[in-house]
């Protein structure tokens, strides 16, 4: 990906286990998927319209907008479901320890 620091967002005991957290790094708002021990970033920003990500929850896997129902996978941001046909942000995210960490480009 690209050259942009990490920069710690979390920890990983802070975002529920099949959940969602929304956090902001230097004003780029991000929301945080937990599945396991593994966390994906993605923009909190619904693709077709203006709305945030990490008001929704998890259905099957993939994030669901609370206000139209659309979803998206949190690996690649993929829409998975109407209205939304436009992909979502992500980032390179890690887990170092219990430490969440996100890359800004």
């Amino acid at each position: 990906m690209g050259e942009g620091e990490f920069h710690t967002v979390a920890r990983l005991d802070e975002i529920p286990a099949t959940g969602l957290k929304g956090v902001a790094v230097e004003e780029q708002k991000i929301v945080l998927v937990r599945q396991g021990d593994q966390v994906f970033a993605l923009e909190d920003r619904c693709s077709h319209e203006e709305f945030a990500l990490s008001d929704g929850e998890i259905v099957a896997g993939q994030i669901e907008c609370a206000l139209h129902g659309a979803r998206f996978d949190p690996a690649t941001g993929a829409p998975k479901a109407l209205p939304a046909v436009k992909p979502v942000k992500t980032f390179e995210c890690r887990v170092e320890g219990d430490v969440v960490q996100v890359r800004i480009d």
